[in-house]
């Protein structure tokens, strides 16, 4: 990152680190809806992949639209995040408990996500991009719509099943 000199260039290397972040999402939730065994969480696991299907999409519009590429790089953070899901996935537990574990890794990457669409609002308001900030906004607007739904599903069904 030495090599980044200004906050353009630091906001062209976070977005190669979302894209990456969100193709890999679009390889885990399938996995993840297979194996919830909650019919809302598994169809909130396939809405969410649509969803991170149309994250990348923009994304790519963004890079369009400032003349950038987006490969090149590997978004670290979310293939911990990934790694912790696919630990729930292999877990021998009682079904409503692993679809509340699998919540939790859910929500990490949401919580995660919604950190980084947040900075890239920020700095591409600051820069003046507001067609970018937009663009990104709406991403912004449908993680967190996700995290809600994870939580409202946690608190009124998995949760108290899984006790």
């Amino acid at each position: 990152m030495a090599s980044r000199s200004n906050l353009r260039d630091l906001l062209e290397l976070e977005l190669k680190d979302t894209y990456s972040a969100e193709t890999q999402l679009t390889k885990a939730l399938p996995k993840m809806a297979k194996a919830a065994t909650n019919p809302e969480l598994r169809a909130g696991f396939e809405q969410h992949l649509n969803e991170t299907q149309n994250h990348v999409r923009r994304l790519e519009q963004v890079a369009q639209e400032m003349n950038i590429s987006l490969k090149g790089n590997t978004c670290e953070g979310m293939e911990g995040l990934i790694e912790e899901g696919e630990k729930v996935i292999a877990l021998s537990a009682q079904e409503n408990v692993k679809d509340a574990g699998l919540i939790a890794a859910a929500q990490k990457v949401e919580h995660y996500e919604i950190s980084m669409y947040g900075t890239l609002c920020a700095w591409a308001k600051q820069l003046g991009l507001s067609s970018v900030a937009t663009t990104l906004h709406q991403t912004l607007d449908e993680v967190k719509r996700t995290d809600e739904k994870l939580t409202q599903l946690a608190k009124q069904r998995v949760n108290a099943q899984a006790a």
